[in-house]
């Protein structure tokens, strides 16, 4: 985690294990941070590749503004986008309780893997993340990023 510009900005990421209840406990590099940016609350809710997105709760607030405004043609984003979006703050121990709902429909048990994407993170089974990761690596590159530089 860093500051960019003055916003924070989530890099990087962390193997975890969700508790026998489904809460995770959320990174210390990231946690005093979110605590400070948003006071501790978080929503959580799935995105279209098979996991989850967590945003700090501010961050959500302009997100959400922007998907309850698409037309039409992009219900069914806003039914998986909204329809799936769990408010939750970080407790006293620095966890947070994926709901039920989510942590099956994203097949998450155990082990999982939080990764920083800027300014909110995605949060993946670990096992789907390092298949994921793979064919990611197998691609390379997309035509779009030919002038792009490392």
């Amino acid at each position: 985690m860093e500051k960019s510009g003055g916003k924070v900005v989530f890099q990087g990421n962390s193997a975890l294990t969700l508790d026998a209840k489904g809460r995770m406990t959320i990174p210390a590099r990231y946690r005093d941070a979110l605590m400070e940016s948003a006071h501790g609350a978080l929503t959580i809710t799935r995105n279209f590749d098979g996991g989850l997105l967590i945003y700090p709760r501010f961050v959500w607030e302009e997100k959400r503004e922007t998907i309850m405004q698409l037309p039409m043609s992009a219900r069914h984003v806003q039914r998986m986008l909204l329809g799936n979006a769990q408010d939750v703050d970080i407790d006293g121990s620095g966890r947070v309780l994926i709901a039920p709902e989510l942590r099956t429909a994203t097949a998450m048990i155990k082990d999982v893997v939080l990764v920083g994407m800027g300014r909110h993170f995605d949060l993946w089974d670990a096992q789907m993340f390092a298949q994921m990761q793979a064919a990611d690596m197998a691609k390379g590159l997309p035509e779009s990023l030919d002038d792009f530089s490392l």
